[in-house]
């Protein structure tokens, strides 16, 4: 439940700042900086040449006493366009203390955030940024592939360039291949052969936790610095303002060249540390604090931030529009959702809106806190308590879902509907197919709302769940999970219902990156900072599992073929056992996470299934028919009634008038 307290910290006792432009802001008619510290009584604007104290020249070029205003602000204009200088403040209270402070409102740092830059962000615009469009798909169409921006490239063998490993400019190397060979692809080639529509990135906004001026290191980047500079470690210049800011953009680009989506993973909930550039500024404002002026921790990262202030409400507001302007991102994912009001994301989203096509712009997060917050009384959190006062175009991650497949995310041994408790989970599958819409409980909002998903980068990845669920030696580091022998074929027909399940289901299907080739952390369950060789992508076993990267090419290819797998209400089969039936219009779709073969009456289908009366059935997809490897068995996917392997496939039996579903399988049948 949602701690609800009176902070004792500084509440509104002056005017917000709502309506000038906070930052360092270039125009035609020069630099304006303005920076909002209303308990200040003195802050001082100082300049350099470099963005840190370790490079040479390092001392301020010049400094510069700033002017109040009665909005709060301190401004200094120039008459000169101030590109690529950069800067801090010195901000001093009447209490005698002096702190220094980058700017919180700016666009572009130094080497590791610790001083911002100014920016002519026209300078930064890679070639036909100008250009660059949005893809045209739809929340109908939306089919989302996450993964970390190092993940992605850091493998040697993914044939990128040295120099774009772990780098934005990875994602620009259009034609890459394992090992360079040109035989299998990797990168936005493997991507755009896949099919996903959209792609979310883990947080890549400057962050705190590696040093950017070091080698490679590793950190997901939840503790967020400067909200509005892009991450530097990706960059193949951190030293540089300006590079990591026009990379970023070339990034995206190319992803939207390849019609690809981007979304961007935001964490407005906490900071990298509450000695942040925002408490240095007016100190006490910005993180919740409890009662007794401790701060609060819901976020278990020891500073949740305070969203419902009106300043902090308008810099999120701002912060998130400024990326979908200046940035063409797609799409925003809201870590720990649930810690922020429920005011401060509906006008988000109406911010968005306002953009020229904004109303495509995605949103979600996820609805659900490490622990209780402090907030004022009357606060509405974006938590699932909170879901019915959201805008119904603002999704949320579905847990339940998530369970119901593959077992309890915190019990690694407990299972789920495919991996040895289908009877337990049946009828939460049931519901969760049809996006939860006839849930007891009044259900997760429209289909639209519901993101579907078995796995992410947080917990045990789908294969390792699988593994330590499904096998007695499973226990970390028990080397369960390199599926190279035969007793891994329980654990991938158990993946391959779990995605045709996500896959299938009403809402928005959310997948893993490498999950459609059994990405393993080798039972790691937390590796926000477990270094690249647990991290990264493994793209030989993208080859070597590559009848089942077949299989989910083939699962994505289905579901954007006909729209109404995005929220057509699904009619449930009766068919008895530990089966899952259902209907989408004319397909019927069978999902059979028993070690026996079922069958299941046409007579039960066709009571209500579209087009009755029509062509015999066929099926569109056979889980059986994909392997692990990947061979000429997987060619031919559609299979009629009478194949001669109907024992080891789905089939109809024409004389029992029935639909045969192999063991531990998952079906898709269309009549037409």
């Amino acid at each position: 439940m949602t701690l609800a307290i009176t902070q004792p910290s500084v509440t509104e006792p002056f005017p917000p700042c709502l309506e000038r432009q906070l930052g360092a802001v270039v125009s035609p008619s020069g630099t304006q900086f303005a920076l909002w510290a209303p308990t200040a009584c003195k802050v001082t604007l100082r300049l350099f040449s470099h963005g840190s104290e370790d490079e040479p020249g390092s001392r301020p070029l010049v400094s510069y006493p700033m002017f109040r205003e009665m909005d709060g602000s301190w401004v200094l204009n120039f008459d000169d366009n101030k590109h690529g200088v950069y800067y801090d403040y010195l901000v001093e209270f009447p209490c005698g203390t002096v702190n220094r402070t980058a700017d919180p409102w700016a666009t572009a740092a130094g080497v590791n955030g610790r001083r911002s830059m100014v920016v002519d962000l026209a300078r930064t615009d890679p070639d036909g940024w100008e250009s660059d469009q949005r893809p045209a798909t739809t929340a109908r169409d939306t089919i989302v592939w996450e993964t970390h921006i190092g993940d992605f490239s850091n493998d040697p063998h993914g044939g990128f360039p040295t120099e774009h490993r772990g780098k934005y400019l990875a994602f620009t190397d259009d034609n890459t291949s394992v090992d360079g060979l040109g035989e299998h692809p990797t990168g936005i080639a493997y991507l755009r052969a896949l099919g996903v529509t959209a792609v979310q990135l883990l947080p890549f906004y400057d962050y705190g936790s590696v040093d950017e001026s070091a080698g490679p290191q590793f950190n997901w980047g939840y503790d967020p610095v400067n909200y509005n500079v892009p991450e530097g470690s990706y960059s193949t210049n951190p030293f540089d303002g300006t590079v990591r800011i026009r990379e970023c953009k070339k990034m995206i680009q190319a992803l939207h060249k390849a019609g690809i989506k981007v979304i961007m993973d935001v964490v407005y909930n906490h900071m990298f540390s509450p000695d942040n550039w925002f408490e240095r500024t007016v100190p006490g404002y910005y993180c919740r604090r409890k009662a007794n002026g401790a701060l609060a921790n819901g976020s278990a990262c020891g500073c949740d931030m305070a969203t419902e202030r009106p300043m902090f409400r308008r810099f999120i507001v701002e912060s998130v529009t400024y990326w979908a302007r200046e940035y063409h991102i797609d799409g925003f994912r809201f870590d720990l959702m649930g810690l922020i009001d429920v005011e401060t994301m509906n006008q988000v989203r109406e911010s968005l809106d306002s953009l020229d096509g904004g109303e495509s712009i995605i949103m979600y997060g996820e609805p659900w806190r490490a622990a209780a917050t402090a907030v004022p009384e009357g606060t509405v959190l974006a938590d699932k308590e909170g879901l019915s006062a959201l805008s119904n175009r603002i999704g949320h991650f579905c847990d339940g879902t998530r369970d119901a497949v593959k077992g309890h995310v915190f019990y690694v041994k407990q299972p789920g509907y495919v991996n040895g408790d289908a009877a337990g989970h049946k009828a939460k599958v049931e519901q969760a197919v049809n996006a939860w819409r006839t849930a007891p409980n009044g259900g997760e909002g429209v289909a639209g709302q519901v993101i579907q998903y078995v796995s992410a980068h947080d917990d045990l990845t789908l294969w390792d769940k699988l593994c330590i669920s499904m096998t007695p030696e499973g226990t970390i580091g028990s080397g369960i999970f390199d599926a190279v022998d035969e007793r891994r074929e329980p654990m991938m027909a158990a993946g391959r219902i779990a995605a045709g399940l996500v896959l299938t289901s009403a809402g928005i299907p959310f997948l893993l990156s490498g999950e459609e080739f059994a990405r393993t952390k080798y039972g790691d369950e937390d590796s926000y900072d477990s270094g690249i060789d647990i991290n990264e992508l493994d793209w030989l076993r993208s080859v070597r599992l590559g009848g089942l990267v077949d299989y989910y090419t083939a699962l994505i290819a289905l579901r954007r073929s006909d729209p109404r797998w995005f929220d057509a209400p699904r009619r449930l089969i009766d068919a008895g056992g530990n089966l899952v039936a259902f209907v989408v219009g004319e397909y019927a779709v069978f999902a059979n996470p028993d070690a026996e073969d079922q069958q299941v009456p046409l007579v039960k289908v066709e009571a209500i299934v579209d087009a009755p009366g029509a062509a015999a059935w066929h099926s569109v997809l056979d889980s059986t028919r994909y392997d692990v490897a990947r061979d000429a068995d997987t060619a031919d996917t559609a299979d009629t009634a009478d194949t001669a392997d109907a024992v080891a496939h789905a089939a109809i039996d024409t004389d029992a008038d029935c639909f045969v579903l192999p063991a531990q399988s998952f079906t898709v049948w269309k009549r037409a």
